[in-house]
């Protein structure tokens, strides 16, 4: 029964690749591309780090041992964190649950069933990126056939660890918080994520590392450097197997394995007996009701009259429609508290920076850290823009015939989910180079630039979620946020990252003429002054593009959509 139960996936994944598509030599062609060059980015940038610690005696793998340590951690944490979050829809909010509940199946084979799903959906995409990691580190210790033959059987007990770790708690939680109502779940997730990276942040305590007049004797910075590590710690076992294999240590390592193989079964079997005991009960609750909250109607109802006074009716109904939703689904607003950890601890990166001990003269590092943050602050705004703006026009869901069906033209529409998000990451982002260009005490050239710089970047990255939302639309959705880690997901990310670059790239050789004839009192010259005007039209011009392209073709495809 448990074969038949785990068949229809893979029966399904199978006949999605004979269906005949017109795009999807395009769709591979695009992944796969997107895949190694992501690959080859992050297998880059690993071998020089490891290769510069390499050629530093005594120190160098003491250091690369701890980043190996530090890696696993974060690896087994966001497997935890994704279990969590995957097992809550498969165990409890799927729509075919309830035909699984149905059949003669016992309760254990159909946990189980949810179970493979669940690790399957949260596993891979960490194991792919992991592995140009891994790779580099093999290729700069010259690593033999044991290590790569390591990583499988490593591998395989810290994803079991961490999905069942993460299936326990969604049990525990929604058998006192029913599934049904997420706001609960959600916040409390997310509570206890901002809590862990909080206190994990602050137990390190980076900025000490930089300066190393804190430490008294090279032990004690070293000490500091495996703050976070633990004997206890599953990725702690890992580490120390894999790193036998790249040193080629001699030494037994019985006891890591014992204890990665044994906990890795214990827990399966602690799960298996708390399902039956809770899951069912849990997920009974789930097929209640959602009771719907009015506190706070009044509040939200103004806001959403303020926003939406200047614009036409058809316009204003749409955006405070979306602003509802909005605050009316819990799985999207409760995750402000996440956007609020990450603002907070990218300014607190910038507070901390030690530029006064710098070789290089702060004036000149102060200004170089600013336009290199233009394209940081970016980065961020795009990463928030693929999980609350690619799934704009997918928000809809099924009820997207009402739009089709509506005088409201189709242009209108997607002008108006550009507008409904365009002003809060507008405020978002100019926030965020302010005040960072303030801790950095830039001079006022750079603040000018960085300030009209990222107002022109938030345009193109808001146009190009909505636009390309609208091309790879996914009516159909179970949970909204499947929509942002789809093809079209990575291909936003894709295209916003270039889009980013090259705004950078054309800025860059301006902008350091003009710095460096400020600094040294020279004049600039007119050919300079032609290639300063030139790079800045075309800046202008990629804004436009990346503006009026993403909404066309959105608009393209929305009309011949066909359900």
């Amino acid at each position: 029964m448990f074969k038949l139960l785990i068949s229809p996936k893979f029966v399904g994944f199978r006949n999605g690749l004979k269906r005949p598509r017109s795009n999807i030599k395009i769709k591979i062609v695009t992944l796969i591309g997107a895949g190694i060059l992501f690959w080859l980015v992050l297998f880059f940038l690993f071998y020089r780090v490891l290769s510069y610690f390499s050629s530093q005696e005594i120190i160098g793998d003491i250091l690369a041992r701890h980043l190996l340590a530090m890696v696993l951690l974060i690896f087994f944490s966001l497997l935890i964190f994704s279990h969590i979050i995957t097992a809550l829809s498969n165990l409890y909010l799927s729509q075919d649950l309830e035909l699984c509940h149905s059949l003669p199946a016992t309760l254990t084979e159909i946990f189980l069933s949810r179970c493979f799903f669940t690790v399957i959906d949260s596993s891979w995409m960490l194991l792919v990126f992991g592995l140009p990691v891994m790779m580099a580190y093999g290729f700069v210790y010259h690593a033999g056939p044991n290590y790569y033959l390591s990583l499988i059987y490593v591998s395989f007990p810290l994803i079991i660890i961490a999905a069942s770790l993460g299936i326990m708690v969604i049990m525990v939680l929604v058998r006192f918080f029913p599934a049904q109502r997420a706001r609960d779940i959600i916040m409390f997730l997310s509570v206890i994520l901002i809590v862990i990276l909080y206190l994990l942040f602050r137990f390190l305590r980076p900025e000490r590392l930089v300066n190393p007049d804190t430490f008294v004797s090279i032990a004690e910075y070293l000490s500091a450097l495996k703050a976070p590590d633990s004997p206890y710690l599953p990725s702690h076992w890992a580490t120390d197997l894999l790193w036998t294999r790249l040193t080629r240590y001699t030494g037994s390592q019985i006891l890591n394995h014992l204890l990665l193989w044994s906990t890795a079964f214990a827990m399966v079997v602690i799960d298996i007996w708390m399902a039956g005991l809770i899951y069912f009960s849990g997920f009974s609750k789930a097929q209640e009701a959602k009771r719907r909250s009015r506190t706070g109607r009044r509040i939200l109802e103004k806001i959403v009259s303020v926003i939406t006074r200047p614009l036409g009716p058809d316009t204003t109904s749409l955006i405070a429609k979306d602003v509802r939703t909005f605050f009316r689904d819990n799985s999207q607003w409760s995750q402000l508290l996440l956007l609020g950890a990450l603002v907070v601890v990218y300014l607190y990166n910038f507070s901390v920076l030690p530029l006064e001990r710098s070789p290089i003269k702060s004036i000149y590092l102060q200004n170089a850290l600013s336009f290199l943050n233009i394209g940081l602050a970016g980065f961020v705004i795009s990463a928030l823009s693929v999980r609350f703006i690619f799934p704009a026009v997918s928000s809809e869901g099924r009820a997207f015939w009402i739009i089709l069906s509506s005088p409201l033209s189709l242009r209108r529409f997607l002008w108006s989910k550009y507008f409904a998000y365009l002003l809060p990451m507008l405020i978002l982002a100019e926030m965020l180079i302010i005040y960072t260009n303030y801790l950095l005490k830039v001079t006022p050239f750079m603040m000018a630039l960085s300030i009209v710089t990222i107002f022109f970047l938030v345009l193109g990255i808001v146009a190009l979620g909505v636009g390309l939302g609208a091309v790879y639309p996914n009516f159909g959705h179970e949970n909204i946020a499947q929509v942002a880690t789809g093809f079209g997901g990575l291909v936003y990310m894709i295209i916003s990252s270039v889009f980013i670059a090259l705004i950078i790239m054309l800025e860059a050789g301006p902008v350091y003429a003009i710095l460096s004839a400020h600094f040294m009192g020279e004049a600039i010259t007119h050919l300079q002054w032609a290639w300063i005007v030139g790079s800045f039209i075309l800046v202008i011009f990629l804004n436009v593009f990346a503006v009026q392209r993403p909404m066309a073709a959105g608009l393209k495809a929305l009309n011949g959509y066909e359900g």
